[in-house]
């Protein structure tokens, strides 16, 4: 009898461990497949195309790599917790309207302007996040509703700015500035990136936050406040998106209301290809930045080619449904192996 319980213990240990593995190995496929396609299309470029990937051109697109990557963290994080967003273009240029219209263009004005154009861009998350996660309302509708009225209020909010309103000085001079050859917002995004990475996977609340988004029945039997953490994820992800707006209204100096207008569907591009489930509580902010990199890159590769924006938004909607392909066969991987 005892050899019999003992065989049935190691038994159940050793399917422990398979299934451990099986799931792991899952996650390494869904990770690391963006840098395997990031690298071959780069000796794609180096063989055919050398001057979209010489040391000039790499440093010209990164800025805008790190803008795309700090949104796509944003989304990547609501979709984690079973959401999406649709008003990450509203609130970019909410953030960069109000960040123009409380400077004047003053440097004195910077530090409060620059925390008004944060405190509405978390405002807007926090109507989403309590419409969807407290009434229980469709994401992908409340999202878009709540981004035309932001898009209204900052049409009207502009009306009483100068066309070519300037960002103060210091915030221009900063969105230029580089360190070790590379543009100031590269580091910030990169420094967001591994805060969040190191959230996420070393505590308690990224755990938790993770749990909810795998299963938010069982998460909210085991007692954690699932509408907290659901509705925590758009406020984390609005403030993201007010980070975009202010670091990118400085890059350009003179936003218009265009401004957000590119980060509509490239954030969930660049989620869903760099592994984050669209079924929620799987995602990396790395794998999410090397998507970054890959759709923008690609992009550069494109104009050079000459290729139309008509043709790039189709090559975009590719993406994202190979990428959600992608994301299906890799948790498939991870069951079936």
């Amino acid at each position: 009898m005892q050899a019999s319980d003992t065989k049935t213990s190691v038994t159940a240990a050793g399917e422990t461990m398979l299934a451990k593995a099986q799931r792991l190995f899952g996650l390494q496929v869904r990770f690391t497949a963006i840098w395997v396609a990031l690298a071959l299309l780069l000796i794609l470029g180096l063989i055919f195309m050398q001057r979209s990937v010489d040391i000039t051109a790499i440093l010209s697109i990164l800025p805008f790599a790190a803008f795309l990557a700090m949104a796509s963290m944003g989304q990547a994080i609501v979709l984690m917790a079973r959401g999406i967003d649709l008003s990450v273009p509203s609130v970019i240029m909410l953030s960069s309207t109000i960040l123009l219209g409380v400077s004047r263009g003053s440097d004195e004005n910077l530090a409060i302007a620059i925390v008004a154009a944060i405190g509405c861009a978390a405002l807007v998350g926090v109507v989403n996040g309590a419409l969807i996660a407290i009434l229980k309302l469709n994401a992908l509708i409340v999202t878009l509703a709540v981004g035309a009225i932001v898009t209204g209020i900052t049409i009207w909010i502009r009306q009483d700015l100068k066309a070519e309103a300037n960002v103060p000085a210091a915030l221009a001079d900063f969105g230029g500035e580089r360190f070790l050859g590379i543009n100031s917002s590269v580091w910030i995004a990169a420094a967001l990136a591994i805060l969040l990475a190191v959230l996420l996977r070393k505590t308690i609340i990224g755990r938790r936050f993770e749990a909810i988004g795998v299963n938010p029945q069982s998460a909210h039997t085991a007692g954690l406040d699932v509408m907290r953490y659901q509705g925590g994820a758009y406020l984390v992800a609005a403030i993201l998106y007010g980070i975009v707006g202010i670091l990118l209204s400085g890059f350009i100096r003179n936003p218009t209301l265009d401004v957000g207008v590119p980060y509509l569907l490239a954030p969930i591009a660049a989620a869903v290809l760099g592994g984050t489930a669209i079924s929620g509580g799987i995602g990396s902010m790395i794998s999410v930045v090397g998507a970054s990199l890959f759709l923008i890159q690609l992009g550069q590769m494109l104009r050079i080619m000459g290729f139309a924006t008509s043709h790039q938004l189709i090559i975009e909607g590719i993406a994202i449904a190979l990428g959600m392909w992608l994301s299906s066969v890799g948790g498939r991987i991870g069951k079936s192996r």
